[in-house]
């Protein structure tokens, strides 16, 4: 039920030609009636059509794209990867690509 709602939340938010490119756990809360609320809109970025490219490098290091590390540029498919990283980290208990060592 959670991943449903993020993709409709994330749905939502690119009908509104919102890039929100900062999912994590961290900011997803759950209301007191179950329901998942997105929080943290810092790194957003407004007025990215699904065809738009930007290039700032941004996002946690445990959940930024492919894209963003490669410096290519990234678009709505950059919360797509968020909405996967965060179903695998539900499925396995750890993010993708997790290593104690951070060096």
């Amino acid at each position: 039920m959670y991943i449903a709602e993020l993709i409709l939340a994330i749905e939502y938010l690119h009908t509104k030609n919102i890039l929100y490119r900062d999912l994590k756990p961290e900011n997803i809360l759950i209301d007191d009636d179950g329901h998942i609320k997105l929080t943290d809109f810092g790194l957003s970025k407004e007025n990215i059509s699904p065809s738009d490219i930007t290039n700032s490098f941004c996002g946690s290091p445990a959940y930024v794209t492919p894209e963003v590390l490669l410096r290519k540029g990234h678009g709505t498919s950059a919360d797509l990867y968020g909405i996967g990283a965060i179903l695998y980290e539900l499925i396995v208990g750890v993010p993708a690509f997790y290593d104690e060592d951070l060096a």
